[in-house]
């Protein structure tokens, strides 16, 4: 059979859309990279990497060595204070094991807040009790890497002080005092950089973590590296002798300002572009795609902790209910809730906290990554009868017992009148029939 007069054409169509879309034009082929394990050795002596992390937010340790003949590890978790015999062995079972960090209990045992995946352990909603211990082996309890991890909890939010000449004054001399005294140990607060503004067009907010820390020069050898003088105020390798720093547990802060920006204008694609998908009728270099939705349903009165997907640690994250925006100064542990939901909280991990859930609760609730809008979440909160709940303690029972007699009524009274309607009919024939006759 000839070929067909119409393929030199398709041949000839194809080849410009892909000399003019821009995803295909900017493709390259991936480059071969060589394993991580191969050219990075374990250490020959054990130490632990301090890593502080506020609580509520999801740690990743990942497993920064190990022989490649190890295609599975094994985390081994202990507390500071406690001994060998108190260590806990978390493993996924070779892969089997998944977890899914939507269904994570709100305050659930550390076995059910974790995952492995590439050999990183992940830890979800992080707490105090999580700290201690991490290291990365194998089932034949051979050692490759280990952690000192330390998880801070802020207890209040506060709105960031303005800087003026005299509290920087201030500041030196205080510093200048400790400096020349030459204490043992120093405790300070380390701050992170301020966060972008959480999101655009509206009213936002920033934020910044600030941890505690200590200074000196007698800290345990096992949790520092060479030279090193400074570790979290949690950490191991802060001595007993400093009781200060172990009471210290008020180190951690978040601070909040306002902030406003504008929303970026989406980039034009190229005039050559839109008038060639324009005539093939395709769509390459279009608007972006919408938001996810996601759809969950939960019973009321229970706790209620709302993720946004694709969120970090060190990523702004902001929420809204429909069009109204979600204030963590206004909801948040420490804030303002004068005028506003107690029940309703933004824990330092950027997580929406129903404490609990009620069927009011229910909507449509949008989260912000970076500035952007990243996930739409449509929620439905349901009643849960329990063995000590009734019908009638629900606050609609009325309302619903109220309906269901007013249509019982409606109902009765149609089938009433069409009942009636027939017999007059019936009469009325029967009568123009012994007229008839």
């Amino acid at each position: 059979m000839p070929p067909s007069s119409s393929s030199p054409l398709l041949s000839l169509v194809l080849l410009l859309f892909l000399h003019f879309c821009a995803e295909v034009r900017s493709y390259e082929a991936p480059q071969e990279k060589q394993d991580v394990f191969a050219r990075k050795a374990c250490p020959a002596f054990l130490t632990f990497t301090n890593a502080a992390y506020l609580a509520g937010v999801t740690v990743e340790l990942p497993c920064h060595c190990k022989p490649q003949q190890v295609q599975s590890v094994v985390w081994f978790f202990r507390k500071h204070l406690g001994g060998s015999e108190e260590t806990t062995a978390l493993t996924d079972h070779h892969g089997n094991k998944l977890l899914d960090p939507s269904r994570v209990p709100h305050s659930g045992d550390l076995r059910s807040r974790f995952s492995i995946r590439l050999f990183s352990l992940l830890i979800f909603r992080a707490g105090p009790d999580d700290a201690g211990v991490y290291i990365c082996g194998s089932a034949h309890r051979d050692f490759f890497y280990g952690y000192d991890l330390d998880i801070q909890e802020a207890r209040t939010i506060s709105i960031a002080p303005r800087l003026n000449p005299k509290n920087v004054n201030q500041r030196r001399k205080e510093k200048k005092r400790v400096g020349s005294a030459q204490p043992l140990y120093r405790i300070f607060t380390s701050f992170r950089p301020w966060s972008v503004c959480d999101r655009c067009g509206a009213p936002g907010e920033q934020v910044r973590v600030g941890l505690c820390y200590v200074h000196s020069k007698f800290l345990h050898v096992r949790y520092r590296k060479a030279n090193q003088t400074i570790a979290s105020c949690g950490s191991g390798a802060v001595p007993e002798a400093f009781e200060k720093v172990k009471r210290n547990r008020d180190g951690a802060k978040l601070e909040v300002k306002s902030c406003q920006v504008t929303c970026p204008n989406p980039a034009p694609s190229s005039s050559e572009i839109r008038s060639l998908m324009a005539f093939l009728g395709l769509s390459c270099g279009s608007p972006p795609a919408e938001i996810p939705v996601f759809y969950l349903n939960h019973p009321a009165d229970r706790v209620l902790t709302l993720g946004c997907p694709g969120a970090r640690p060190n990523m702004a994250v902001a929420w809204d209910r429909g069009p109204e925006p979600i204030y963590r100064f206004d909801h948040s542990a420490g804030g303002n809730h004068s005028n506003t939901n107690p029940r309703l909280l933004i824990d330092t991990g950027h997580h929406l906290v129903f404490q609990p859930a009620e069927a009011q609760d229910s909507g449509v609730y949008y989260c912000w990554l970076q500035g952007h809008r990243a996930a739409e979440i449509r929620l439905l909160v349901y009643a849960h009868w329990g063995r000590r709940q009734s019908v009638t303690s629900h606050p609609d029972f009325l309302i619903a017992l109220r309906t269901v007699f007013r249509s019982y009524a409606i109902m009765t009274a149609v089938f009433c009148l069409l009942l009636f309607s027939r017999e007059g009919v019936r009469l009325l024939r029967e009568k123009r029939q012994a007229h008839v006759d």
